[in-house]
């Protein structure tokens, strides 16, 4: 049952993607010293014209497995990924600011009419120490990093 699996996954016509990662496969063999300059043409070249699975598995049969996320490719990617996520968040902690600021600054706003009414004129802009707290949190944030990125590093 297994085997039929294998022998229909052989037969499949690989894609640009699956030659390309073939490629560093190769790539990383020669540059651990697995295979000669030589041997590393002759197999990028054939990485590159095959057509179906089994062709691909044929070259790199004799080479030690590799995990995918230990690619080139697929580590750059996944660190393009990361910047990207690491800037969404950034972004709607800035948004929460906005929206705490707003609110802050109307419950100011509702006590300032109250205090106008009562003759005592305008009351001193609180909002401004926590979200100026905030902000300059956030902003030391951008520029030297969080400590939750230390903690994943670990």
């Amino acid at each position: 049952m297994g085997e039929s699996r294998d022998d229909e996954r052989s037969v499949l016509r690989v894609s640009d993607a699956e030659r390309n990662e073939v490629a560093e496969r190769l790539t990383l063999a020669h540059d651990e010293g697995r295979l000669s300059l030589t041997e590393y043409d002759e197999r990028l070249q054939q990485a590159y014209a095959a057509t179906v699975r089994a062709d691909l598995d044929r070259l790199v049969a004799d080479l030690p497995a590799v995990e995918r996320t230990a690619l080139p490719s697929v580590r750059a990617e996944t660190a393009e990924v990361e910047k990207a996520e690491a800037r969404r968040e950034h972004l709607t902690e800035w948004r929460s600011w906005a929206g705490t600021a707003v609110i802050l600054t109307g419950i100011w706003v509702v006590t300032a009419v109250s205090a106008a009414s009562d003759g005592e004129g305008l009351p001193f802009f609180w909002p401004m120490v926590p979200m100026g707290i905030w902000a300059a949190v956030l902003i030391a944030q951008f520029f030297f990093g969080s400590d939750d990125e230390d903690d994943d590093e670990d």
